[in-house]
């Protein structure tokens, strides 16, 4: 409510000003843009800044005289139309409609980014021209106290208590060095690494483990060795970094505290801010007030008044108190003139005896600052920004500016002249492949994929690595398959598999594999043996609707030795699982007693006779053969995603919001809409399906022996039809299991005669083909009888029918 009134008042004192000034009389001065390409308030002052230009220059005279060991201040530089204006009223408080522009640090990014600097020369100089926001943003080019005018404008407008600050700052500073500084963006990937590794942990972890058996030595001398190994680490990692950086010292920069820079001061009070800040507009990052990159403060300047600073900064700006209503620390040039904490109080307390009439700054020359939807789309300088950090490179694009999609690319590197990368990190957009991100770690040989919800085979990540036996590959994948597989990883020697939400309560798989390239496997005849598999360990989460002693938690298969190990959830109060161990019986020999083993930890529960071991081992050799074909199925998903993903990097193709949106309907709504009532009337017929076999016979003439015999016509029809479509998949995927087989046989037979790349895409499409039939025919089974039953329930409700049927 304070802020409406507040808001309200200096509404009314500005519609004031501006009847003010239409009474007054333009004072001509020479015109030095002779085509009028701007408006006249850049080109012509009016009378009272023609007084306030006097006063300003009185003020300068006097400041001099009182302080001649001190430089002059920016009081009235030139415009772009070469005029006198004072600073105070280069500032134009804007607010714009864009949701990134409504906070300080959106305001500060966009800034910071938008524009290009042009150092000062000399830089000790204060600049004698500044143009304003506007030709700012046209140009996109400007010195630091053009930066801070148009960011302190943006800060103004959105209610933050901002003043644009002339003071002296370190080198890196004034010129955007930021190259012995660390890269934002790799202190938040390191955050975010080390905050998904206790996730990674607890999940690996057990719940039951045995403890390790306590160490018999002195804990005191365990904790002196590590401190010191710790100290060790410490001392060495220390000298390593002074090498370092005395290989790599700037030299010393002979004119420090001499370079002149202007940025922004926030002060507390105002949208949340708690403690005064400093943002630097040139790189968009707040600073607090005592940072020893700034200097020294000779004044500050909003769009209200302008204020000297009269305190010591010998020591820097850490000691330096912003109360600016304290005429002893702050000088204002306009004394009494209107500020923002005496509007506030005149809005809290408006029986106050009104203050008598003093001048007050006159408003803004500068014109409406507009920022367009197309500012913020291309938003760097020529589409492209590079900012190099320590050991560190960014280089920013404007969206689709690439024709890969790439917006931002992290180079990091091993030392500090940036001779050796270490790593590339891509961030991507508009992809038709959802890719968003690509890192690859070159010390490493590891390269990163990670991709946004909705892609084939609901695939979230990709991670490989070049190993001396082959390549190890992990992937992520959502919740939304099928088998409930989360993340699984392979390599030469073994695969992985973490699943969630499946009915058999399966969560972990550990296959372990000979050591054998996978190419060489044998993927034509079934069994673990023929896929050259040492072990297959398998987990299972409790299933609460069996006893826990008959209820399966761990399930292993060692295949060279034709052993089966099942191992049961513990019961209550008990500390000791069942376990069952099976043998495979070997070829010709009959099953025996002695090929199952049970240790039972309830000791009242009867054994299982003969028939039931049977049974059990018979169930267990069929759950080998399935896991086989799960394993191997994995395995060739695997290598269809890498074919997938390598034809996706070859045709990139990008989407834009614009090119996403919904399409309209036709210029002609009411032939849209006839044609629309039709095909919603042609629905409706085909979905009557008993219109066939009643004939256009009256459903009330209905004998019940003919609405039984239509009954069963109808699902007897339904059923023949699923029938025929069951077989028709059947058919077409045997056609297209032939037809890939067939290509792999004439793959081998001239394998170098044709170029591979073509034969692998060939392969790639035939195998998904195929697996598209394959779940066409399984998603048919599955819904074969629900469909019937849901039929006969239709028919037996249709009331047509439903008298009849009921009788």
């Amino acid at each position: 409510m304070i802020l409406l009134k507040m808001e309200a008042v200096v509404k009314k004192s500005r519609n004031s000003e501006e009847e003010e000034e239409e009474e007054e009389e333009l004072c001509d001065v020479e015109d030095s843009d002779p085509q009028e390409l701007h408006p006249p308030s850049y080109r012509i002052n009016s009378s009272r800044e023609i007084r306030l230009l006097a006063i300003a220059e009185n003020f300068q005279r006097q400041y001099s005289l009182l302080h001649p060991d001190r430089k002059p201040l920016l009081l009235c530089p030139l415009n772009e139309c070469g005029v006198r204006k004072f600073v105070s009223t280069t500032l134009r408080p804007t607010t714009t409609s864009h949701c990134d522009l409504l906070t300080w640090q959106g305001c500060a990014s966009f800034v910071s980014d938008f524009l290009l600097l042009e150092p000062l020369d000399p830089p000790t100089e204060l600049p004698s021209q500044m143009l304003s926001s506007t030709s700012v943003l046209l140009s996109q080019k400007g010195n630091s106290f053009e930066f801070s005018s148009l960011l302190c404008s943006l800060l103004l407008g959105i209610n933050y208590d901002s003043y644009c600050v002339s003071g002296y700052a370190v080198r890196e500073t004034c010129l955007q060095d930021q190259s012995l500084q660390l890269c934002p963006l790799l202190d938040s990937e390191d955050e975010r690494v080390q905050s998904e590794v206790p996730d990674q942990e607890k999940q690996t972890e057990k719940k039951y483990t045995v403890k390790r058996p306590r160490e018999l030595r002195s804990r005191f001398l365990i904790q002196q060795e590590k401190k010191k190994k710790q100290e060790a680490e410490a001392a060495l990692a220390h000298k390593k970094k002074l090498q370092e950086e005395s290989e790599f010292q700037p030299p010393d920069d002979f004119l420090r505290g001499l370079r002149v820079h202007c940025w922004v001061l926030v002060l507390s009070g105002s949208r949340g801010v708690k403690e005064n800040f400093f943002i630097d507009p040139l790189t968009g990052n707040s600073y607090p007030t005592d940072s020893a990159d700034f200097l020294g403060i000779e004044g500050v300047w909003n769009h209200l008044n302008y204020f000297v600073n009269m305190q010591d900064c010998s020591a820097g700006c850490a000691g330096v108190v912003f109360d600016l209503e304290d005429s002893k620390l702050w000088e204002p040039v306009l004394f009494g003139a209107t500020s923002r904490k005496k509007l506030m109080l005149h809005v809290l307390d408006q029986n106050h005896e009104k203050p008598p009439r003093v001048f007050e700054m006159p408003r803004s020359w500068v014109s409406y600052i507009s920022i367009s939807e197309k500012d913020l789309e291309m938003l760097y300088p020529g589409g492209r920004k590079v900012t190099r950090y320590r050991k560190a490179k960014l280089e920013k694009f404007s969206p689709c500016l690439n024709a890969d999609g790439l917006v931002t690319r992290l180079t990091t590197y091993r030392d500090l002249h940036c001779s050796e990368v270490a790593t590339v990190k891509e961030w991507y957009k508009y992809r038709n492949d959802s890719l968003e991100e690509k890192e690859i770690n070159q010390l490493e040989n590891i390269t990163s994929e990670r991709f946004s919800p909705g892609r084939l085979f609901h695939l979230l990540s990709h991670r490989w690595k070049s190993l001396r036996s082959g390549t190890e590959r992990q992937m992520e994948f959502g919740r939304g398959r099928k088998d409930g597989l989360l993340r699984t990883v392979l390599s030469p020697r073994e695969m992985l598999a973490f699943f969630e939400g499946r009915e058999d309560f399966l969560y972990y798989q550990h296959v372990y594999f000979d050591q054998v390239d996978p190419s060489e496997r044998n993927h034509c005849k079934p069994g673990l043996e023929n896929l050259h598999i040492l072990k297959v360990l398998e987990r299972f989460h409790r299933n609460p609707s069996k006893p826990a002693n008959k209820d399966v938690a761990e399930r292993l298969f060692l295949v060279p030795q034709g052993q089966m190990e099942l191992t049961y959830h513990l019961m209550e109060h008990r500390f000791i699982p069942s376990k069952t161990f099976l043998m495979k019986p070997q070829t010709g020999l009959n099953f025996t007693t002695d090929m199952v083993s049970i240790f039972q930890v309830d000791q009242t529960e009867k054994p299982p006779q003969f028939l039931s071991l049977l049974r059990m081992l018979h169930a267990m050799m069929i759950e080998e053969d399935k896991l086989a074909v799960n394993i191997e199925e994995s395995i060739k998903e695997i290598a269809t995603v890498v074919a997938h993903r390598e034809q996706e990097d070859q045709q990139v193709d990008l989407w834009t919001p614009s090119r996403s949106a919904p399409l309209t309907r036709s210029k002609n709504n009411k032939q849209w809409e006839a044609m629309a009532a039709e095909e919603r009337r042609w629905l409706k017929e085909q979905n009557d399906i008993l219109a066939r076999f009643l004939n256009n016979k009256n459903p009330k003439s209905l004998s019940p022996e003919e609405a039984n015999r239509i009954y069963k016509s109808c699902l007897s029809e339904f059923r023949d039809r699923m029938m025929e479509h069951s077989n028709l998949l059947q058919t077409r995927l045997k056609q297209e299991s032939e037809a890939l087989q067939s290509l792999q046989t004439w793959h081998e037979q001239h394998k170098g005669d044709f170029s591979e790349k073509e034969i692998q895409h060939l392969l790639f499409k035939k195998t998904l083909q195929v697996s598209t039939r394959q779940e066409q025919l399984d998603r048919h089974k599955k819904l074969f009888q629900k469909k019937c039953d849901a039929l006969e329930q239709k028919l037996r409700r249709d009331p047509r029918l439903a008298p009849h049927l009921n009788t």
